[in-house]
């Protein structure tokens, strides 16, 4: 398709678009012009442009202006324009999906972590999984953006690989985005897990509204997306968020990290000690020791009123609201997302935890409040905002200009 030469039409430009109509529905082009700051003319042809690459259309709605006004045209996200695939990248589990360009799953599936493997054997793995889920959606590869790839631990994105992961030292070094590109044939962008998790948030159109956002990832590791006017925030590496390292001074677990305090592992290990010295509870753990399936076991437990489960969720909640209430009055936040497996079942637990802190002790209350909720994909929030990342990395191209 050919696209409409006009110095407006910048990734930014197209950015702001698109996101607009993604996230409050069908809209006319005199409501973008309010929402964005763009002129009527640049509105005129940044829209001509991408009804062209049928990224938008006319929904055939109109809405009045008055009795003597002009109906105006409402345009919408074509959610078949494109797809794209997200790839979760974890020491357990490996999770695979594809989205349409509204961000909706079209297939899914999960897959043996890559916590032992070698690095060269998973992504092939991962790759002949993609083209089976292409078929299985029913996706012709020339409209699939590409794969988004998401990694725990600290990050080089500039070389494309992961720099540090204590759960996946095999991987240290390795460089995964080229080499998942190679395995592929798809364009292929690496990124953090709780960055992701916040951008699937944004894309998903929960948090339109939210100046300051926040995304809480929790897996085997806790860690922080951020979202500030719609843009993400990264940090100088890129690697901003990395929450279960701060660590608790002054209390009876003095010096430990979050993740020592609150994580999965912990609370495991906890419910291990408890169980040895005696304590009565309906929790059967693991015979492998395994702190993550334990750690969903406890949760269910929790949820049921087991009294042992409960106390031990909550001094995981306690610790967590900590680390919540710091970012909300340092960022003046306005929201707050819980995401990933180890919030699937506790997070309900968690909520009302964070949610009494921050009313009772946020600044940030005292101006605005806070809102604090679950992520509309909880397991899957990182691979759902992996493919979002990609989608908006291709979207914010014109066709003329995209590599492939």
């Amino acid at each position: 398709m050919t696209v409409l030469p006009s110095s407006s039409i910048t990734p930014t430009s197209r950015a702001l678009i698109l996101d607009r109509v993604r996230a409050e529905g069908p809209v006319s082009r005199v409501q973008l012009a309010e929402r964005t700051g763009l002129t009527q003319a640049s509105i005129s042809n940044l829209v001509r442009a991408l009804l062209g690459e049928g990224l938008l259309v006319e929904t055939g709605e109109r809405t009045f202006t008055g009795a003597k006004g002009k109906p105006r045209v409402l345009l919408g996200l074509n959610p078949r324009a494109r797809c794209s695939v997200g790839v979760q990248l974890g020491a357990d589990w490996i999770v695979i999906l594809v989205t349409d360009a509204a961000g909706s799953v079209l297939a899914r599936t999960r897959i043996r972590g890559a916590r032992s493997r070698n690095p060269h054997e998973v992504v092939q793995d991962v790759a002949s999984h993609v083209n089976v889920l292409l078929g299985v959606a029913g996706q012709e590869r020339n409209i699939v953006a590409g794969i988004g790839l998401v990694a725990p631990g600290a990050l080089d994105l500039d070389a494309g690989s992961i720099l540090s992961s204590p759960s996946m030292p095999m991987w240290e070094g390795f460089p995964v985005r080229e080499a998942m590109r190679k395995a592929s044939a798809l364009p292929t962008l690496l990124d953090n897990v709780a960055t992701a998790a916040a951008m699937g948030d944004f894309w998903s159109g929960a948090i339109p509204n939210a100046t300051a956002h926040c995304t809480v990832y929790m897996g085997a590791s806790i860690s922080a997306g951020l979202l500030i006017s719609g843009s993400l925030y990264r940090g100088a590496s890129s690697n901003a968020g990395p929450l279960g390292s701060v660590r608790f001074q002054g209390d009876r677990r003095s010096g430990l990290t979050l993740e020592e305090v609150a994580g999965p592992r912990a609370v495991a290990e906890r419910a291990r000690e408890a169980i040895s010295a005696g304590r009565t509870t309906t929790v059967k753990l693991s015979d492998d020791n395994d702190p993550f399936s334990d750690f969903a076991v406890i949760a269910t437990a929790a949820v049921h009123g087991d009294p042992l489960s409960v106390a031990l969720i909550e001094e995981s909640a306690d610790y967590v609201a900590d680390a919540v209430l710091a970012l909300v009055n340092i960022l003046d936040l306005d929201s707050v997302t819980f995401a990933g497996p180890s919030f699937t079942t506790a997070g309900s637990l968690y909520l009302p935890v964070v949610e009494q802190r921050l009313r009772e002790e946020a600044f940030a209350a005292l101006k605005h409040s806070v809102t604090v909720r679950l992520a509309t994909q909880v397991t899957d929030a990182a691979s759902v905002g992996a493919a979002a990342l990609m989608l908006q990395h291709s979207i914010n191209q014109p066709v003329a200009t995209r590599s492939v």
